[in-house]
């Protein structure tokens, strides 16, 4: 099995709290970046997406934090889908600092939203593998 896509990150000082910790909503911060640049590396754009009529949704997230992290740190965001042949799809997520020590677990459940019926598409997988030019980064 291949390693997941990932993107490294520096934990910049006004991301966080008062403690000093990376504040907990700039997780689904790096998260996110993690998802869209996925696509990109896939060859999936925004503007893509819009013009063939749908959208990325997020239904449900869930952080498990497990390490500090701190102003400084560099830190590698992983993501990795995974396809039920349903409506939605699972996004796993890592965010490891650079030495491999594990500091979140994201869990994620996603769509693809039609833009102009606002229902969620039957088959999200389909579309990302016909609008990508590397569909195995979405494990497809």
């Amino acid at each position: 099995m291949s390693e997941p896509f990932s993107v490294r990150v520096t934990v910049r000082g006004y991301e966080t709290d008062v403690q000093g910790h990376l504040n907990q909503a700039v997780y689904l911060n790096y998260a996110e970046h993690a998802r869209w640049a996925l696509l990109q590396a896939a060859g999936v754009s925004q503007t893509g997406l819009v013009r063939t009529g749908v959208g990325p949704v997020v239904l449900e997230t869930t952080i498990r934090y497990l390490r500090e992290l701190l102003a400084g740190d560099e830190v590698d965001v992983t993501c990795a889908f995974e396809w039920s042949g349903g409506r939605t799809f699972k996004v796993r997520q890592e965010i490891r600092k650079a030495d491999g020590t594990l500091a979140a677990r994201l869990t994620g459940v996603g769509g693809l939203l039609d833009l102009k019926e606002r229902k969620l598409v039957a088959d999200p997988g389909r579309i990302f593998e016909e609008l990508s030019t590397e569909p195995a980064l979405f494990g497809l």
